[in-house]
């Protein structure tokens, strides 16, 4: 049987390979190629996780050079389960896509949706703090280029509002690194957890790499970008963003956080981070309640769940580091599913605005039962993965006697059971006269309840997600 080390390799290489081969055949061999390489890395990716929950931690030194000159991988139940996660949730955007898209779009997204995995994969495997930024940015560069892709006035100006923001997060963050790499002659995140010492280096280090990283994710009030460029982007391209590309910045600051910067600055600094999580879920929740566009509500309760995913910084617990996880997750199923729910709205009816809506449930009865329990998960509500993530949130705040982290969680979830039950209130209402329904394919109908679905079995079965969380978290 292949060897672990190998599979993490051909979970990085099978995309790139498949991106390639998708621009030199012709458009009907591209999904094709898309589909192949879908399945393999799946599986690729699959086998990894599997390697992890069975012999440990997998490390592999790129070129046979370790550190501090080379460049090594490593895959703890951290990075197996977040590429489990890109694995299960990208191609099942991928298949509303392509209904959703023109045959010009369907032709540039599916290679660049297959870039952007690579660079995915390749940066939750990176140990390394420079090849965490390569791999950043060629996320940045493959999602700047899904936004445009259907190069109309609203795609551009989101891709542009979206790099625009980008570039200086990424500054401050290689600027970050390099004072990091000049007063502790490494970049290997192992290294410098051991060798990082208190002092104003490391603390401007960490404040540039905090706000460049924030400004990615983003969190308030770095957030400015997110609403418009979700609303602009095309509805698939939104789905992948909120769901997966937005977790990769968050996934290097969880990383780079908790086992570098922790233990040598003090505990105010990650109270900060808690207390702009909490404006975070509060104001996205109060907004989300104020549209009237269905995509905008989505798309400020995006501001809001990433405000959870920063409550683990005051807390810095297992658990919290656990939950926070397991809140990645779940939010990437069940945000990736209403994102494309709207997706079918606008294709069935033409419209996105919340009076839109009415009467569909009855002849949309799976795009609206994915948003029921996509829904279900955001607000947080048993049996689902949101509950099992803020649970774990919950007693971690009790637990640490940080009770009023507990009072943001309770009412956050109040304000997404408002605004989710807003929308889905109407869509059982009695369908206006004259409004005419088109038919879209049944699979655009079950991609976004394939999505619901996984969101609400992370909570049925969580004890797989959480023991692959065990494997090296103690590091």
């Amino acid at each position: 049987m292949m060897g672990g080390t190998a599979l993490m390799a051909w979970s990085v290489a099978l995309p790139l390979i498949g991106a390639v081969l998708s621009l030199l055949v012709g458009r009907a061999g591209v999904r094709l190629v898309a589909g192949v390489a879908s399945v393999a890395t799946l599986i690729a990716s699959s086998l990894v996780a599997w390697e992890v929950s069975t012999q440990g931690v997998l490390r592999q030194q790129l070129g046979g050079w370790g550190a501090p000159l080379g460049i090594e991988w490593r895959a703890d139940g951290l990075a197996a389960l977040m590429l489990l996660t890109i694995a299960v949730v990208g191609p099942l955007i991928s298949v509303h896509a392509l209904d959703h898209l023109g045959d010009r779009e369907d032709r540039e997204f599916l290679p660049l949706w297959l870039f952007i995995w690579c660079a995915l994969n390749a940066l939750v495997l990176s140990a390394d703090a420079f090849n965490l930024y390569v791999t950043l940015e060629l996320t940045t560069l493959g999602a700047v280029s899904l936004i445009v892709v259907r190069r109309d006035l609203p795609g551009l100006d989101a891709g542009l509002r979206y790099l625009l923001f980008a570039l200086p997060g990424s500054l401050c963050y290689l600027l970050g690194i390099a004072f990091l790499y000049g007063a502790y002659a490494t970049l290997d995140v192992g290294m410098l957890a051991q060798r990082v010492q208190s002092g104003p280096v490391t603390w401007v280090a960490a404040g540039l790499v905090t706000v460049g990283l924030c400004l990615k994710t983003p969190l308030f009030p770095l957030h400015v970008w997110l609403p418009p460029t979700y609303t602009g982007a095309p509805t698939p391209v939104t789905a992948l963003l909120s769901a997966l590309i937005s977790k990769g910045s968050f996934y290097v600051l969880l990383r780079l956080w908790l086992e570098v910067f922790a233990p040598v600055l003090d505990a105010e600094v990650g109270q900060l981070l808690g207390l702009l999580g909490a404006v975070a879920v509060l104001w996205g929740s109060v907004l989300a309640l104020s549209q009237t566009q269905l995509k905008r509500v989505v798309a400020y309760s995006s501001v809001a769940q990433i405000g959870y995913m920063f409550l683990v910084f005051p807390m810095a617990t297992s658990g919290a580091r656990a939950g926070v996880i397991y809140l990645v997750v779940s939010h990437a199923a069940a945000k990736a599913s209403m994102f494309v729910a709207v997706g079918n709205i606008h294709q069935a009816v033409g419209i996105t605005e919340l009076g839109g809506v009415q009467g569909l449930a009855y002849r949309m009865p799976f795009t609206f039962l994915a948003m029921a329990l996509g829904g279900i998960s955001l607000i947080g509500i048993p049996p689902s993965g949101g509950f099992i993530a803020k649970w774990l949130l919950l007693n971690e705040s009790i637990g640490t006697q940080q009770w009023w982290w507990a009072l943001v969680l309770l009412g956050g979830s109040l304000l997404a059971a408002a605004y989710v039950f807003r929308i889905l209130r109407g869509s059982f209402l009695p369908l206006p006269p004259g409004v005419t329904v088109r038919s879209i394919p049944l699979g655009n109908e079950l991609a976004p309840l394939a999505l619901a679905l996984i969101a609400l079995l992370l909570g049925l079965v969580p004890w797989f997600p959480l023991d692959l969380l065990a494997v090296g978290a103690s590091r």
